[in-house]
């Protein structure tokens, strides 16, 4: 029996991957994050399925669900928001299913970032202005970061960021940017990026703490920087370009 982890995507039902899908649709046993995967997921469960919220449940109790599945001859689809390969604490759970001899798979998700960039109709990386989006968080109780990972250093480089689970401390974010980027970088915080309640709020890293604070947002919330978010006066991509030849174009000389 198999333990599939499973990427629920950032929030809109529909944006599931097709394997995801199929995957929820033949396991007995669902095991969701119910407070960040919506339950419009689970009508795609089968009749009779074995349904857990694992919001209030510690690391051991989920780990206990998989084997009692496992004993008993079921497949687990364990759901996650967004992607798994960040903040997921996926890899704790794989850890305790090798030790346990417990077969698992990982099917990849659309991650928040990804949905965030969506909802504002923007590329993050442009050419000669960004060629790299960094995504981070600050510390927070679950996890402290590493000393070399700061966002002063990641600043530095003048990528793109994407700041995740840190809109709480949005006061200390433009202080360790501000140095680096200049109070006019463009900022972007989009809250519950496709879900029904989604909203952004723009601004620069001069202006957005005061914009966050006329409509609080606490939690869900994504908070991207970075020159691209207005920039329009950029060079074009040679991707595309005329002259430009490429094995998959054919062009001749």
């Amino acid at each position: 029996m198999t333990v599939h982890f499973i990427g629920a995507g950032p929030g809109a039902p529909d944006l599931i991957t097709v394997r995801g899908r199929d995957l929820i649709a033949r396991c007995p046993v669902c095991l969701y994050a119910g407070s960040l995967v919506p339950k419009a997921l689970l009508e795609h469960c089968p009749p009779g399925a074995r349904i857990v919220d694992t919001a209030p449940m510690s690391l051991d109790e989920i780990v206990e669900e998989c084997r009692r599945a496992t004993a008993d001859g079921r497949d687990v689809a364990r759901l996650h928001s967004g992607d798994l390969s960040v903040w997921s604490a996926m890899g704790e759970q794989l850890r305790r299913l090798r030790e346990a001899g417990i077969a698992y798979t990982v099917t990849p998700g659309v991650p928040s970032f990804a949905a965030a960039a969506a909802a504002l109709g923007q590329e993050l990386t442009l050419p000669e202005l960004a060629q790299s989006v960094v995504l981070t968080r600050t510390s927070g109780r679950a996890s402290a970061m590493p000393p070399g990972e700061t966002l002063e250093a990641f600043a530095a480089t003048g990528a793109t960021l994407a700041i995740h689970l840190s809109i709480h401390v949005i006061d200390k974010v433009v202080t360790a940017l501000m140095p680096h980027y200049g109070a006019d970088c463009p900022v972007a915080v989009v809250y519950r990026a496709s879900w029904p309640e989604e909203r952004v709020v723009r601004g620069t890293l001069g202006t957005i703490a005061s914009e966050v604070a006329k409509q609080p947002i606490e939690r869900t919330a994504l908070i991207l920087v970075g020159k691209v978010l207005q920039a329009r006066d950029f060079r074009d991509s040679a991707l595309y370009d005329a002259a430009y030849q490429r094995r998959f174009r054919g062009r001749g000389t």
